[in-house]
């Protein structure tokens, strides 16, 4: 059964940290791209950060250096490390797997809330 199960949000100050994890299941896990979104409050939906089966990452340029993506494909699980969160970083973050010569697959999110 093909699932992605995402788990780590909460709520957290301006300034703190977070780490977000999904694991996925029923998938070619070391051979798809793994992607963070986020839909914020209202309901834009941005891609966050991206990560290649070799390991390459790229982010939206307004959490550059502060959000780290990463993979274990042994655990079949891809982090994002959210640091120096800003009440813009606020909303439901989905973790999306993209399989070879596949569409992307959506979890079911995770919502972060950054506020004082």
């Amino acid at each position: 059964q093909e699932q992605l199960v995402e788990s780590g949000g909460g709520w957290v100050q301006p300034g703190g940290s977070l780490r977000l994890s999904c694991v996925a299941s029923g998938f070619f896990f070391s051979a798809s791209i793994m992607d963070w979104y986020r839909q914020g409050p209202e309901n834009q939906r941005e891609l966050v950060a991206t990560i290649s089966t070799g390991g390459t990452t790229n982010y939206r340029d307004s959490v550059k250096g502060r959000f780290t993506i990463s993979r274990d494909n042994a655990k079949n699980t891809v982090y994002l490390q959210m640091n120096s969160l800003k009440p813009e970083d606020t909303g439901v973050y989905y973790c999306v797997i993209v399989p070879p010569q596949r569409r992307g697959y959506w979890g079911q999110g995770t919502q972060v809330t950054v506020s004082s």
